[in-house]
């Protein structure tokens, strides 16, 4: 039986991996241009999806939101100089992410989330698992649109489109 919440981990992996890949393909510069878009450049985009990303990894390792917020922020305004760094540290990241899934026996079980921006609720960790993957694609969809304003073309990286590039069990 499929596990959704790591299938839509893994497939958010891919895509970061599928995204920074065709960044890579292009001149160094254009992680540094300046866009008119909903960040000023494809660095702070990725910089924003890392930050978001660890931020959600500390609160399912047990640490209160409100300081893992704290502790992403200057994750978010570290912008980094190539593309190879962020390759890098979403790689470590992404590891870490995996082996706590593989280490989750339920991951349905609840916990109680105090987000600073909405409040109080118990959340399960599933869900949370795929907020991680939902705000990636949110993000990637705003890096893709700023290539193409810079000129570029980007790269698919629809959830479909995985199905069909890597097998599951490969993952």
């Amino acid at each position: 039986m499929t596990n959704y919440p790591v299938e839509m981990f893994k497939y958010h992996t891919w895509a970061n991996q599928t995204i920074l890949g065709r960044i890579k393909e292009l001149p160094p510069s254009v992680l540094s241009q300046e866009v008119n878009s909903s960040f000023p450049t494809i660095a702070h985009a990725l910089s924003h999806i890392y930050a978001v990303d660890t931020m959600w990894y500390l609160v399912l390792t047990g640490t209160a939101m409100p300081e893992a917020f704290q502790q992403s922020i200057p994750l978010n305004l570290s912008i980094l100089d190539s593309v190879d760094e962020y390759v890098n540290i979403f790689a470590q990241l992404s590891e870490q992410y995996k082996a706590w899934l593989h280490n989750q026996s339920d991951l349905e079980q609840t916990i109680l989330l105090d987000n600073p921006f909405a409040g109080i609720r118990q959340t399960r960790l599933s869900e949370i698992v795929l907020q991680v993957a939902n705000h990636g694609t949110y993000h990637r969809g705003n890096v893709s649109t700023m290539l193409r304003q810079l000129g570029h073309a980007s790269t698919m990286n629809d959830y479909a489109l995985f199905w069909y590039q890597v097998p599951a069990e490969a993952i």
